[in-house]
């Protein structure tokens, strides 16, 4: 029987325009609060704040 993972889908989302720009992964176990990272945006052309949105499959 295969092992479960961790390790959940997710996508990030822009704090100033709402647009899903990243997709990554984090560790349900050693994360449990939301992620927050400071990444670039493409529609704002800038570094801004992005914000674990949703699990995706």
């Amino acid at each position: 029987m295969a092992k479960k993972s961790n390790r959940i889908i997710i996508g990030l989302k822009c704090q100033n325009c709402g647009r899903f720009n990243y997709i990554t992964q984090r560790n349900r176990i050693n994360t449990t609060d939301k992620l927050k990272i400071k990444k670039y945006c493409r529609d704002c052309q800038k570094h801004t704040i992005h914000i674990e949105a949703k699990k995706l499959k």
